[in-house]
């Protein structure tokens, strides 16, 4: 059983440089065609100063700091006994090369269903930018088959 004693724990945070070359390669690497998020000249059109971070991007910023590793590490859940169950997310302006975001999360909750058979770990997160702007709101439901 993961130990509730988690509830509230505060994540470190974690910041994400915001760099062309990585947007494109994500642009890529999910599908995305419109050029607004690989063609600079498009996202200049499209009102932006730079390209834009596509939808989901910012779930990159704590995989990369290891801040995800460390998590799961502290809850004892095995890699081999974990389900991404839910990702959400509420933007409130959208990251742009050059931009550096920092992402700051909370574990809020921890239950468990089918008599323990289900643990589900409910992660919220907060991202800023360089001038503390908010970004974007982060909601992560991670589940542990037991």
């Amino acid at each position: 059983m993961i130990d509730r004693k988690w509830i509230g724990h505060e994540l470190p945070a974690s910041e994400l440089p915001i760099e062309r070359s990585r947007l494109r390669f994500f642009a890529k690497a999910i599908g995305e065609t419109d050029p607004v998020y690989t063609d600079e000249a498009a996202a200049r059109d499209a009102g932006y100063p730079d390209l834009p971070a596509p939808p989901t991007f910012l779930f990159a910023a704590e995989l990369d700091s290891g801040a995800s590793d460390g998590l799961l590490a502290d809850l004892g859940i095995p890699l081999s006994k974990l389900l991404h169950g839910e990702q959400g997310f509420t933007y409130h302006r959208t990251a742009c090369v050059g931009d550096t975001v920092t992402v700051r999360s909370r574990i809020e909750d921890i239950y468990d269903k089918k008599n323990g058979a289900l643990e589900f770990v409910v992660k919220t997160s907060r991202a800023t930018d360089q001038r503390g702007e908010l970004v974007a709101e982060m909601r992560t439901v991670i589940v542990c088959r037991n």
